[in-house]
């Protein structure tokens, strides 16, 4: 193969490769990695406080031991030839701005955050496989949720040009490294940006854009819209060579959804209603006749076979609608211990059976915002939102309006921090050999696959 066989740029609303032929983009998003989610895993919290907590249970040879070898055993080529065998033809890798600089030498780029990237780059390459280099947690928080590895509710990127600065940098410097490798599909800036004022998001995709295109000229970029990939007003004339990335997960794929066709959080959820939801977020694509590509979607599961089926009707709707608009798409997400992924860890793995009673008390005090309910602690929360709604019933906090935020901050904050300490406690006292057991929990020939839903993300 040629580089004009591979390498893909934009050509109204297709990508192309460039002998002309047409490539849409379907694979899966590869989160809990080179970025860590408290779902993915099972820490509560953010991956800061996790490895902080980890480091002091375990000691520094132990910690490093672990870690070596998670990287090593939760992406390999076996991975990869999974993904090719269900016709993915592309992997959206989330990476950690840690990885590749510390916060106390900023702008010091480190090679083995580069090493570890452009391992999972070949791996993919070696199967026919693009990737999109996604920046899922940037220095300050460019969100207010834990998935940018954020311990607040509040995000500094926006109000600390140092941040936005490093950032640049950071690019620039990932820029000048793929810009020559035509499996690399794209650059994603900045995974579901929250931009409180929605007035500085555009102004710094400008700087950026304009920082990279001085590197690298080719490559896409993808951008997400504010509010966690969802709006997209404040872009006006599309950018060359540049897709626009929608997330689209609906309301009827979370833990506390009713049935679908039905009710989920208070609104009637059907077919009509994902389609129309899927057009309202993408209409700044089909208006500017630029590529549309869905970079997150998906249910989350529940173990319950009635209530996954119907999950999976959802799935398959939403699927349906985007073969209709010609969407390319990245199902959230590959790997996990059990909640979302195609592919998931053993329920009696050495990991999971080490970390069990923390997994039980996080359910039951339904710590992390994603993908758990409530139903324990609404004897805290129902107080809290009561007193809310009758001395501040105008106060909707971005993103989610105060019902979320009220619940990020008793359940993602003020109760999932003193269970990080939990965690840590439960890994005491392994050595190296264990910590290299533990991590290989996340083999792909020790993991399980979710066939029913590896069969509906099919491509045929």
């Amino acid at each position: 193969m040629t580089t004009d066989d591979i390498a893909l740029h934009v050509s109204g609303q297709h990508l192309v490769t460039g002998n002309g032929r047409q490539v849409r983009l379907r694979g899966v998003g590869l989160g809990g990695w080179l970025s860590m989610e408290n779902f993915i895993t099972g820490y509560p919290s953010t991956e800061e406080l996790h490895r902080r907590a980890l480091r002091g249970a375990l000691g520094d040879d132990v910690y490093e031991a672990f870690f070596e070898r998670f990287h090593e055993a939760f992406f390999a080529d076996d991975d990869a030839a999974y993904l090719s065998s269900l016709g993915h033809n592309c992997v959206r890798v989330a990476v950690h701005y840690r990885l590749f600089e510390d916060d106390d030498r900023p702008r010091e780029l480190k090679e083995e955050g580069f090493r570890l990237l452009d391992r999972a780059i070949e791996t993919c390459a070696r199967h026919g496989i693009y990737t999109i280099i996604d920046l899922h947690a940037a220095a300050g928080y460019q969100n207010q949720r834990w998935h940018s590895d954020n311990p607040t509710h509040a995000s500094l990127f926006w109000t600390h040009r140092d941040f936005q600065d490093r950032t640049v940098h950071l690019w620039e410097g990932l820029a000048d490294r793929y810009r020559a490798n035509p499996w690399v599909a794209g650059y994603n800036l900045l995974n579901e940006p929250a931009d409180p004022s929605g007035q500085l998001i555009a102004p710094f995709y400008a700087r950026l854009h304009a920082a990279i295109r001085a590197v690298d000229p080719d490559t896409v970029l993808f951008l997400d819209g504010n509010r966690h990939a969802t709006e997209f007003d404040m872009f006006g004339e599309p950018w060359p060579n540049t897709v626009y990335s929608v997330h689209d997960y609906s309301l009827a794929g979370f833990p506390d959804a009713g049935d679908y066709p039905g009710i989920s959080r208070g609104r009637y959820v059907d077919r009509g209603a994902v389609e129309a939801k899927f057009l309202e977020r993408t209409r700044y694509m089909r208006e500017t006749g630029t590529p549309i590509w869905v970079g997150e979607f998906g249910p989350v599961y529940t173990g319950d076979p009635d209530r996954d089926r119907v999950r999976l009707q959802l799935l398959r709707d939403q699927l349906a609608i985007y073969d209709e608009y010609g969407a390319g798409w990245s199902l959230w997400t590959y790997k996990d211990i059990g909640l979302q992924g195609l592919v998931y860890a053993n329920p009696v793995s050495p990991y999971l059976k080490r970390i069990a009673p923390v997994l039980a008390k996080k359910a039951r005090l339904g710590v992390d915002a994603w993908g758990s309910v409530d139903t324990g602690v609404r004897h805290l929360l129902e107080p809290i939102e009561r007193t809310f709604d009758e001395e501040f019933p105008d106060f909707d906090p971005l993103p989610f309006g105060r019902q979320q935020w009220i619940a990020v901050l008793v359940r993602h904050i003020m109760l999932a921090e003193p269970m990080v300490e939990d965690f840590g406690r439960s890994l005491a006292g392994i050595g190296i050999e264990e910590a290299y057991e533990l991590a290989d929990s996340f083999r792909f020939d020790q993991c399980l696959t979710r066939e029913r839903l590896a069969s509906t993300v099919r491509v045929r």
